[in-house]
């Protein structure tokens, strides 16, 4: 069964300093895995709202290339390390069509950001797990209950709720928040895919070496010379995003899944704050009702997936 969260993460997998990637620690600290997701929660809205404020001055695609080469820096430690371990593989061309697709995800959604409310944008990001169970069916052929049917449709009324088709337009931002999302359930497939053979650190590392010349080209056409204050929140967007999918990870290797999961919709919280206090941005009624509906069914999505695997394993454990 797949469970949304570890698919996201499964590039920072892996211990902080070992290519070796087991997706839980054998000791398990739930403490410890609620405070780190909670410090992931509060590391992606900072990073959210540097690229809001950026996005005054500089085009989207611009900043997305520095958050690529920025990116870098923490997998270096990794290298220096390991060498060119991290390198080898023979899954070249699916983890090339991963950082394709992913780059769409960066471009449309850092563009989505600035242009559509911090809020509204995160709300509408928590719909990407909503797919990736769509997706199972269709690739995997997951057999899907009909409580998980259930929440898919939920979530997807919490979509609606925040979009109001009818009474408001469809906006540009909002369309690329939702292909995104549903280009990152794309890249969870392959990302948990990879993971059957490759190490969190040779996904990590292609992601980046594909991601950065991609973006380089999309950035070319709306390039202008940042100044140092732009490069110094540059530096900051990447950096604090690489940080931050290494606490998710470490995270999940702390404590079980279903645990940690329901922390990092904390995300809404903070990244409400932020806005107001930074843009002045305050999210409407429809946005909280929305993006509570659609918390509340991914949530019971990872819940059903723990669920389902223990019963798996209470399965086999009799069988033996």
């Amino acid at each position: 069964m797949m469970c949304f969260t570890i698919s996201i993460t499964s590039v920072w997998s892996g211990p902080i300093m070992n290519v070796s990637s087991h997706p839980i620690s054998p000791t398990q600290n739930t403490t410890k895995g609620i405070l780190l997701m909670l410090f992931y929660a509060v590391l992606i809205s900072m990073m959210h709202t540097g690229i809001r404020y950026v996005s005054e001055d500089m085009h989207p695609f611009e900043i997305a290339f520095f958050r690529c080469v920025f990116g870098l820096i923490p997998i270096i430690p990794f290298f220096i390390h390991q060498g060119l371990t991290p390198l080898k593989t023979k899954r070249f061309p699916m983890l090339f069509t991963r950082g394709v697709i992913n780059i769409y995800c960066m471009l449309a959604f850092f563009f989505s950001v600035s242009i559509v409310p911090l809020a509204e944008v995160t709300a509408l990001s928590f719909s990407a797990p909503v797919f990736v169970v769509i997706l199972a069916v269709f690739i995997f052929k997951e057999k899907v209950g009909i409580r998980r049917w259930a929440a898919i449709f939920v979530g997807f009324i919490g979509t609606v709720i925040i979009l109001r088709p009818g009474f408001q337009d469809f906006s540009l931002g909002q369309f690329l928040v939702i292909s995104s999302a549903f280009a990152w359930a794309i890249c969870m497939i392959i990302i948990k895919e990879l993971g059957k053979t490759e190490s969190s650190v040779t996904i990590t590392a292609y992601m980046s070496l594909v991601m950065a010349p991609l973006s380089f080209i999309a950035a070319l056409f709306v390039w202008t010379w940042p100044t140092m204050e732009q490069l110094g929140w540059l530096a900051f967007i990447g950096i604090v995003g690489g940080i931050a999918q290494m606490a998710m990870a470490e995270s999940l290797r702390s404590a079980p899944t279903h645990v940690v999961t329901p922390i990092d919709f904390t995300r809404l919280i903070f990244i409400a704050i932020m806005g107001y206090v930074i843009f002045d941005q305050v999210p409407d009624i429809f946005v909280w009702i929305g993006g509570s509906i659609i918390i509340s069914a991914t949530a019971f999505i990872a819940y059903r997936e723990h669920k389902l695997k223990s019963v798996k394993k209470r399965l086999v454990s009799e069988t033996k």
